[in-house]
């Protein structure tokens, strides 16, 4: 029986270790390989790189869309394995509580596996959505934007849903690891992966928004990756209302917006 008195410091420090070691690994994989991106872009005359094909200049190929696509899902492995670091710690605990007690129990890397699902799911979607934008050419072969319109736009939608009850809920799930355990637990293996699942489209929901700003300020602007990725973090973990920084950051994004709708001609 889950009770309100679950408390992560509980976990041996060996345990501890190998949590974190482990989505540290997992984390540095990822930020390495955007990181090497980012720098092969800018030196395609030393590396053969890959870019997506923008209008009619090349046809999109099976190969292009599976890179595109494993581009974010990389992207969200790297961005995201550290915001859940809370979440897996309080899923670790009560596991070997449940452990201690000959109880049912799955590895953690059940639940982190689909936690990481979720947002592979994400980068399907987002990667049929950036392809007819190169091929209207809306996004230029760096995966920068080309349209005042459009960056504006996505600013405002991303501004506008900090606003959304569905972002509230999402929030607040993300941000109280205990209160999700307690509501949605599920025994097993297949029970720790349909968890992770379950968690990963929180947070799907609370982030996409923010997510689509890459797409108005450059799918591999490593600058803004490292800022969405505090950003979410913060506002996962700051001890402060989470309707004071969603309203703060939602009319930011809004007014951002409209200064970048107000240069299109």
């Amino acid at each position: 029986m889950l009770t309100q008195h679950i408390n992560t410091n509980s976990l041996n420090p060996r345990d501890k270790k190998i949590i974190y070691s482990g989505l540290f690994i997992v984390a540095s994989v990822g930020w390495l390989y955007m990181f090497y991106m980012a720098w092969a872009m800018q030196n395609m005359h030393l590396v053969d790189m890959w870019m997506p094909p923008v209008g009619s200049a090349r046809t999109w190929t099976g190969y292009d869309f599976f890179m595109l696509f494993m581009m974010w899902f990389t992207m969200m492995i790297a961005m995201m394995t550290p915001t859940v670091v809370p979440m897996v710690m309080m899923f670790t605990t009560v596991n070997k509580a449940k452990k201690k007690k000959q109880q049912p129990y799955a590895p953690t890397w059940l639940f982190l596996s689909g936690y990481l699902l979720a947002w592979g799911l994400f980068s399907l979607i987002v990667s049929l959505i950036q392809w007819p934008l190169h091929g209207s050419g809306l996004l230029n072969p760096m995966m920068d934007s080309r349209s005042y319109l459009l960056s504006g736009g996505i600013l405002i939608l991303a501004g506008i849903y900090q606003f959304t009850s569905l972002k509230d809920v999402c929030l607040d799930q993300c941000r109280t690891p205990l209160g999700f355990i307690m509501t949605s637990w599920k025994d097993g293996r297949i029970g720790a992966l349909k968890m992770g699942l379950h968690h990963g489209l929180f947070c799907v929901g609370c982030c996409w928004a923010l997510m689509l700003i890459l797409f108005a300020v450059g799918v591999m602007n490593m600058l803004w990756v490292i800022l969405i990725t505090l950003f979410v973090l913060l506002e996962k973990i700051l001890p402060i209302p989470s309707e004071l920084m969603r309203k703060i950051t939602g009319i930011a994004l809004v007014i951002w917006g409209v200064y970048w709708l107000s240069l299109y001609s």
